[in-house]
């Protein structure tokens, strides 16, 4: 038997060599970690539904991240919202995409900025490699952010921008879009109730939170058209620290006592509008008198507006927000850059540190009145109805349709 040459065995192994280049060089849709390959679906800021349905793509990433997802809500005093909503629909959202119980926390510092801190450098010491940062200020969540970026750990501002922060992305619904509703709802009231030489008292939200000066950005450009042809005027603009509800009505009250010809009151969301409320209810005010705006669609805010003392309010459907939040913590946890069709837009973060654009998922949201409450936040379940139509609120229910 002969032995095959020399010059044979090299052209083989050649040809091997190239063989197993050429499989080495095959791509496929990965998260980056040591397992196996996983498809990354491809989410879009519009893929979310309320029944969550979106979340059930991402099971597979779910399951070949690394680490914890840890989730730091501001308080309880700015909104319901956070315990109500956010905490349960995050906890949906998770589950649905088939993270344990274990796998991720979710905390409130109770207005406590200490311990916002506290919390997060908890939670990465227990192995969070993603944070979810609702900062109660932009100075203490850009402390949060610096922290987990020392650590290794992608942050997500969630809800409010952290000016100065270093964040990976943010997710929030579009605020100045938000504050042009506002605006607007107010304009439209004050043709619909007929009053006569509108003389305007704006009531800002916490001049700490970013969310509070683009709402104001949004309604001051549909309003100022107004001011400057002199068909309104503006009696003054003051903002409410921590957006405190009880210092809200010490202000309105000093305001509307120096300013009796206060007839239209913008108020940034529900609760500072039920505080101007209280007010005019102090004075005798009449329903359908002085048109007061609001945001958030608190079942408080629902009912005045049904009793007609305030126009409507801003309804943010925050179980698109909580799934967008949790997608993009998903998608960072597993090592993958989330799409530009999620991450839908840039906000810029004017803090300490100008003019950076922020890869951003920015949500719609919608104005409420009693001609779309019935189809919007009663349908949505947001509203429970039989709450919201209660007692003497059953007639004006069922004339605004809801049923």
């Amino acid at each position: 038997m002969k032995l095959q040459r020399p010059n044979t065995i090299l052209a083989l192994t050649l040809v091997l060599a190239v063989v197993l280049t050429a499989c080495s060089k095959k791509t496929s849709t990965s998260t980056g970690t040591s397992q196996s390959p996983v498809a990354v679906p491809t989410l879009t800021a519009t893929s979310f539904t309320s029944d969550f349905s979106a979340m059930s793509q991402l099971t597979g990433l779910a399951a070949s991240g690394k680490g914890n997802i840890g989730i730091l809500l501001p308080d309880t005093a700015s909104s319901a919202r956070y315990e109500a909503f956010d905490r349960p629909l995050l906890t949906q959202a998770f589950q649905k995409a088939g993270l344990s119980a274990s796998q991720f926390t979710i905390d409130n510092a109770q207005g406590s900025e200490s311990t916002e801190l506290t919390q997060a450098q908890a939670l990465i010491s227990n192995g969070a490699s993603v944070l979810l940062v609702d900062a109660l200020s932009s100075g203490g969540g850009a402390n949060i952010e610096t922290y987990a970026k020392q650590h290794g750990v992608k942050t997500i501002d969630y809800d409010r921008l952290v000016l100065g922060g270093s964040r990976d992305a943010y997710v929030s619904f579009d605020n100045v879009k938000v504050g042009g509703l506002i605006g607007q709802g107010a304009v439209d009231c004050v043709t619909a109730w007929n009053v006569a030489k509108p003389a305007v008292f704006e009531l800002d939200g916490s001049p700490t939170d970013n969310n509070a000066t683009l709402f104001a950005q949004g309604y001051n450009a549909v309003l100022k058209p107004h001011f400057d042809d002199a068909s309104y005027t503006k009696v003054g603009e003051q903002a409410v620290p921590a957006w405190n509800n009880d210092q809200a009505q010490t202000i309105f009250t000093q305001q509307y006592t120096a300013h009796k010809n206060i007839n239209t009151t913008v108020a940034a969301n529900d609760g500072l509008g039920n505080a101007v409320i209280n007010v005019l209810k102090n004075n005798k005010i009449a329903a359908k008198t002085v048109p007061v705006t609001g945001q958030d669609a608190t079942l408080q805010g629902m009912q005045n507006v049904l009793s007609g003392y305030q126009c409507g309010s801003v309804y943010k459907p925050i179980f698109l927000e909580t799934q967008a939040a949790a997608a993009l913590a998903i998608y960072l946890r597993a090592g993958v850059t989330p799409s530009a069709a999620l991450l839908n837009g840039k906000t810029t973060d004017t803090g300490p540190t100008p003019n950076v654009d922020v890869p951003s998922v920015l949500l719609t949201p919608v104005w409420v009145d009693t001609k779309n409450m019935a189809s919007t936040v009663v349908a949505d379940k947001f509203v429970d109805r039989a709450q919201l139509c209660a007692g003497a609120f059953a007639t004006v229910c069922t004339a605004a349709g809801i049923s």
